[in-house]
């Protein structure tokens, strides 16, 4: 009852905001330079690890942490990577295993001493991307800043963002894709092919990816991303035709599960309220974005709506459970979405 009161209230005065042409624009109608954001990002960050360091006093909580040092235990005494027994045909190697995040978590290991610091490294630069596409997409660095702070109060980045079992690697390289189209499109690829190679769950975020590209390229630029992408799925139908996944999906399939995937998000949000309550709000504030002319505005709607539905989809159609940290990359373009609302687009028609 108070999650459906004060949505309808958000909802509502947004809408009296829109007809009366009212914008919570003018509040952050103004930039800071590049001077201050670097040290509002300093002392953001300096704050955040400070907080962070005690928690590697203690092992990792997550029971699977076990079965994965075990997993690396071999390559790490034999001073090699999994790629490398993949390659030379070790049954016990895959090639389409998260190889990047094994041979980062390996050098972490081997470097200082602990599987999670490269991990928790990959978190901070995690916020840092998200800063930096934050402001690609405004062309202001004070909704980046505010994008950053929005991903450090979550309680799920906050949960994992020091575990090597759930590290951040693939969502860091999935972000990361997404801005090199904005930025320097022809490393784009290879970025979302290392996501790829640190989670395969990461290929289901294809399409999601090819909007983006539909939506801010043109010319060559897109044909070329475009070509790319499609040698991808055509690859990874070659391996999934040439492999069991097919029956692996028939027998597995679960179409009851589909709606129990979106009720799980009740108990996976419950410790992120501010997520949980400016959800609903936020995706209706974006499309009204969108009719203003903001094209950005669809590429973030399209985004959280991909990563509401892939969890419930993943568990209709495989074995999966739809576990809290798959939700990370939710809470990223939340806090962007947001941080694009708070301020006055120079596309925006009005």
């Amino acid at each position: 009852i108070p999650f459906v009161i004060l949505n309808g209230m958000i909802l509502l005065i947004g809408i009296v905001y829109y007809k009366k042409h009212y914008s919570l624009n003018r509040l952050f109608d103004f930039d800071v330079s590049k001077k201050i954001a670097t040290i509002a990002i300093i002392i953001i960050l300096s704050a955040y690890i400070v907080t962070v360091i005690p928690e590697f006093e203690t092992k990792e909580e997550f029971n699977d942490f076990i079965g994965m040092e075990k997993r690396l235990s071999d390559s790490i005494r034999d001073n090699r990577f999994t790629i490398e027994d993949a390659i030379s045909g070790n049954p016990n190697y895959s090639v389409i295993e998260p190889h990047v995040k094994y041979s980062l978590l390996i050098i972490s290991e081997k470097v200082f001493g602990d599987y999670r610091v490269i991990a928790f490294f990959a978190s901070i630069v995690l916020l840092i991307v998200t800063f930096f596409i934050t402001k690609e997409i405004t062309k202001k660095r004070v909704p980046g800043i505010l994008a950053m702070l929005l991903v450090l109060q979550s309680n799920t980045f906050l949960s994992y963002d020091t575990s090597a079992t759930y590290s951040n690697f693939w969502i860091l390289f999935y972000v990361l894709s997404l801005y090199l189209v904005l930025k320097k499109w022809q490393l784009s690829q290879f970025s979302f092919v290392l996501a790829i190679f640190s989670k395969l769950l990461s290929t289901v975020f294809l399409p999601l990816s090819i909007f983006f590209v539909l939506n801010n390229t043109e010319g060559k630029k897109r044909m070329y991303i475009l070509i790319f992408y499609t040698i991808l799925i055509v690859s990874a139908l070659l391996i999934l035709i040439n492999s069991d996944l097919f029956s692996q999906i028939n027998s597995m399939y679960l179409p009851e599960n589909f709606m129990k995937g979106f009720t799980q998000f009740a108990y996976q949000l419950r410790f992120d309220p501010i997520m949980l309550i400016f959800l609903l709000p936020l995706t209706v504030a974006l499309f009204l974005k969108s009719l203003k002319g903001f094209t950005q505005a669809n590429s973030i709607q399209i985004l959280i709506s991909g990563f509401l539905l892939i969890p419930p989809l993943l568990i209709t159609f495989s074995a999966q459970t739809n576990e809290p940290y798959r939700l990370i990359p939710l809470v990223v373009f939340f806090a962007i979405g947001v941080s694009t609302l708070l301020t006055k687009i120079k596309q925006d028609e009005s």
